[in-house]
């Protein structure tokens, strides 16, 4: 899934991009619906992980 152009988005870099907010964000990494990675203290999504999401909202809307 990532490779090495992949960009890492922080938490509230996903909550503008979904217009959620940060607890729902947090809700969706720890159900691994939303996939993430920790750096040190730090939690980054992958920008692939936030296009699976949506790609995967989609398919169970149709």
């Amino acid at each position: 899934m990532t490779t090495a152009t992949t960009e890492l988005l922080t938490v509230p870099e996903v909550m503008t991009r979904l217009k959620l907010g940060r607890s729902t964000v947090y809700d969706l990494i720890r159900s691994r619906r939303l996939v993430s990675i920790t750096i040190g203290r730090s939690r980054r999504v992958p920008t692939d992980a936030v296009r699976d999401f949506i790609g995967n909202q989609i398919e169970e809307a149709a």
